[in-house]
Order: C-alpha cells, then sequence, then structure tokens
C-alpha cells in the first residue's frame, strides 16, 4: 500500500503546484545621453503550468511598466483682468513618472474592476492619492487633466492587444520608453489572468539611469546643490561678459 500511497500524495502535490511566470527583459538598465531619443524595452517569457499542462484555452496577460512615483500638484490656469493666473490646485501623492500597460485584450475583457483596481491594470485603476480639500468632482477634474497631460507625453500608454502569447507558453510585449521618461528604479509586473483572476504574477527590476555628462551634471544637481548652484551662477556670469565683450568689438 506504501508505494500507491506515494503515488497518490504525489500526484496531489503536482496538481497542487501553482502556475508561474518566468520573466526576462530586453535590457536591465536604460541609460540617458545626448543622443537618447526613447526605447524599446522588450518584455517576454513563459508560463510554467503545474506537471506542464498546457490548457486549450488561450491566457490573458497584463504587463505594467511604471516608473517611480512622486508628489505632483496639478494647477488651474484662469484669466483674471487679462491675465494668466494660478488658481485652483490640487495635490496627489503618488503619481507615476512613468506607467505603461500591455494586455492580451482590452482591460475590461480581463477581470472585473475589483481584480484591476487591486493590481493597478490600466489608467483609470492607478492611485493617485490625491491629498486636498477639493470636492470628489473638482478632484475628478484635476486627475483627468494630469492623466492626459500624461499621455500626451507618452508618459501614460494603454496597449490592448499589445501582448502576444505563443502556443498559449510564451508571451512577448514591446514597451515605448519615451525620450522624456525621468530617471530611478522601475518595475515590469507581470500578471497571469484566467477566468477574471489574477492566478500568477512576476516582477522584474528596471533601472533608467544618465550616463556620460548628463550623469555627472545630474550627480551634482542631487548630491552638491550648492555648488552646482555656484557654478551655473558664475558661468551664466562668464556667458554674459562674453557675450558683452563680442557686441561692443562689433
Amino acid at each position: 500500500m506504501k508505494p500507491a500511497a506515494l503515488l497518490l500524495a504525489w500526484l496531489a502535490l503536482v496538481a497542487a503546484t501553482p502556475t508561474t511566470l518566468i520573466t526576462d527583459i530586453s535590457q536591465g538598465r536604460i541609460d540617458i545621453n545626448t543622443t537618447f531619443k526613447g526605447a524599446d524595452l522588450l518584455v517576454f517569457g513563459a508560463i510554467q503550468y503545474p506537471a506542464g499542462a498546457v490548457p486549450d484555452a488561450p491566457p490573458d496577460i497584463a504587463i505594467v511598466v511604471r516608473g517611480p512615483a512622486e508628489p505632483v500638484t496639478v494647477r488651474r490656469k484662469e484669466r483674471v483682468v487679462g491675465i494668466w493666473l494660478n488658481t485652483d490646485a490640487v495635490r496627489f501623492e503618488s503619481v507615476p513618472g512613468f506607467y505603461a500597460v500591455a494586455t492580451t485584450r482590452p482591460i475590461d475583457d480581463l477581470a472585473d474592476d475589483r481584480t484591476t483596481a487591486i493590481y493597478e491594470i490600466g489608467i483609470r485603476n492607478l492611485q493617485l492619492a490625491p491629498a486636498s480639500g477639493a470636492s470628489e468632482a473638482e478632484t475628478l477634474a484635476f486627475e483627468q487633466g494630469l492623466i492626459a497631460q500624461k499621455q500626451r507625453s507618452g508618459l501614460f500608454a494603454e496597449i490592448a492587444g499589445g501582448v502576444s502569447v505563443t502556443r498559449n507558453v510564451l508571451y512577448r510585449a514591446r514597451i515605448a520608453i519615451p525620450a522624456a521618461v525621468p530617471v530611478g528604479d522601475y518595475t515590469a509586473e507581470i500578471h497571469l489572468i484566467r477566468k477574471g483572476r489574477v492566478i500568477a504574477s512576476s516582477t522584474t527590476p528596471i533601472s533608467i539611469g544618465k550616463s556620460g555628462f548628463e550623469r555627472w551634471i545630474y550627480v551634482m544637481a542631487q548630491d552638491h546643490s550648492l555648488a552646482y548652484g555656484l557654478a551655473a551662477v558664475a558661468a551664466a556670469l562668464l556667458a554674459g561678459w562674453i557675450a558683452s565683450v563680442v557686441t561692443r568689438r562689433s
């Protein structure tokens, strides 16, 4: 009876093994220099099913690439006595510097609103954490304005059908990284969805930073702000003096 019991236990263990995602990216670090005009990030991998049993139904996958979050204050400009002035403002405490989501199908077809909100799948599900006393309607209007501005600059994007799946096992997607992307630590989050539920997830880190002379300037501005400010003032004075000399001679 022992071999039969061991066999049953092994089969139960195999059946209980969860589905997992194996993920990789084309580049773990993206360097920004004077010639940087954006990049294409390739996210790819495989779905590892229990006992290798590949289902007949094609899987749904959502790939979310997000950048560092920071507080952002959105202001409304109005014309007052012929002059454009900042009037109302709403502060959001957690705005990703970059957010892109690629999916196998439209987000509404993947899962219900609760699931997509939990995993922040989709721009409308971002938890921006408004921190002002504005009304709900005002906050929504400012949030929509912020999102629209981010979309125009290419920093927020949704790509329905952007994930391709081969033989229900291999998946891949290309995420466009714009030239204006902020530096910092990023993550690529991959979610496997079946029947409206996320059954497996994986996360891969990405680093975006400046290189060369741009990195030196960035480090000076961040770590030696006083020296950087004095150097900038000195450079401006020197440029002004040179311009005045050239002007007098001409």
